[in-house]
């Protein structure tokens, strides 16, 4: 039977060739997987987009997007690894890879549009691009990972807690555990995203939110607490608090270091979540 042992979720900040990143060298170690929120910094972009941008729906230099991405690879895999980048569109599709016959079909569908990838082999990289929104990398045990986009919408849709519900599941059938053992021993890792102090929302919005996730995802009458609903949404499903591990950088307060749309009033490169399972 499979193992349920994963380490408990650690974020550090460390340098991998031109890329700075924050990793689970834990994880990695013990899994072969590795997960990774990415800085700004690094690449060859340029102006707004300066300087490691992987969004290729801006107004970047589309080889210059492909360069970046190159050195993600060559930083954290290799070139003969494949890559999904699906367009995000802020739903709840859940793709996935369950064997590297099946790359090519995703591929293709994560083009149509998607906001979460979920993947079981080797040697498939996940890449997904944020400036603002949640970036959420969950890795439950056999090293199966899924990399999700939550917006506001997406917070609000459920689609992290969709995913990894549909990971878990998969999971219990193919190690024998249940889905609950599963859930519990899942890691969950959040990548830089705009903190509540920055994130004023309409009152529908904000009303919204108080109802589904409680008072504590309101950081006051005007603005909310994207991390908190999710670790509501991720303690409902049973996934206990010392398997979230949060980077805790507001993207807003440092564009220095992350891009923001906010920040950057619309104009701004897009940052990563990638993960791979070597």
């Amino acid at each position: 039977m499979a193992t349920l042992d994963l380490p408990l979720p650690t974020l550090v900040e460390g340098c991998f060739a031109s890329i700075t990143a924050f990793t689970d060298e834990a994880l990695y170690k013990t899994c072969g997987v590795r997960v990774a929120f990415t800085e700004r910094n690094g690449g060859v972009s340029k102006g707004p987009y300066d300087s490691l941008n992987f969004g290729s729906h801006v107004e970047d230099d589309p080889s210059s997007v492909k360069q970046n991405r190159s050195l993600l690879m060559k930083a954290f895999a290799d070139s003969s690894c494949d890559l999904i980048v699906p367009k995000q569109v802020h739903g709840d599709d859940v793709l996935t890879i369950a064997s590297v016959d099946e790359v090519a079909e995703v591929s293709r569908l994560a083009s149509l549009g998607a906001d979460a990838i979920t993947v079981e082999e080797k040697r498939v990289a996940a890449l997904l691009c944020f400036a603002d929104c949640v970036p959420v990398i969950a890795v439950a045990p056999m090293g199966v990972f899924s990399v999700i986009h939550a917006g506001w919408r997406g917070v609000e849709n459920g689609i992290a807690q969709k995913a990894i519900k549909q990971m878990a599941e998969r999971v219990a059938f193919l190690s024998g555990f249940s889905e609950e053992e599963v859930l519990a021993h899942t890691n969950v890792y959040l990548g830089p995203y705009i903190h509540a102090e920055c994130f004023e929302t309409g009152e529908e919005v904000h009303r919204l939110f108080v109802e589904k996730y409680g008072e504590e995802c309101a950081f006051d009458q005007t603005h909310i607490n994207l991390g908190k609903a999710l670790r509501v949404q991720f303690e409902r499903i049973g996934i206990s608090s010392e398997r979230i591990a949060d980077v805790d950088y507001c993207t807003v307060c440092n564009n220095d270091k992350f891009f923001s749309f906010r920040a950057q009033l619309g104009i701004a490169g897009r940052h990563g979540a990638f993960a791979i399972r070597l």
